[in-house]
C-alpha cells in the first residue's frame, strides 16, 4: 500500500510538472482603457509584451497612463490565475492543497 502511495505521488509530481510546463507556454491578451493598453501574461503569471497606443502617450496624462496600465496589469494577472488555477486544480482536486 505505502509502495502504491509513493507510486502515485510521483505520477502526480510529473503531471504538476507537465501542467507548469504546460501554463508557462501559454498566453492570455487582456486589453484596457477602451482598447489604448494591452498585456499579454503567460500562465506563470509573467508578463510577455505591454502594448500602450501611441494616442494615450500623446495624451500627456501621465496619471492616466498609470491608472491605465496598473488597471491592464491586474486584470491580465488575475486572468493568469485563474487559468493556473484551472489547470492545477484539476490535478490537486480533493487533496486540500493551498494556493490550489
Amino acid at each position: 500500500m505505502k509502495n502504491n502511495m509513493m507510486k502515485q505521488m510521483m505520477q502526480m509530481q510529473q503531471q504538476m510538472k507537465t501542467a507548469q510546463e504546460e501554463l508557462a507556454a501559454q498566453t492570455i491578451k487582456v486589453s484596457s482603457g477602451g482598447g489604448a493598453v494591452e498585456i499579454e501574461i503567460s500562465g506563470a503569471q509573467r508578463i510577455q509584451n505591454v502594448m500602450v497606443s501611441a494616442e494615450l502617450l500623446e495624451s500627456g496624462d501621465t496619471e492616466m497612463v498609470g491608472d491605465i496600465l496598473v488597471a491592464a496589469i491586474n486584470e491580465a494577472i488575475e486572468k493568469s490565475q485563474e487559468m493556473a488555477a484551472d489547470k492545477l486544480g484539476a490535478l490537486t482536486g480533493g487533496l486540500g492543497l493551498p494556493g490550489f
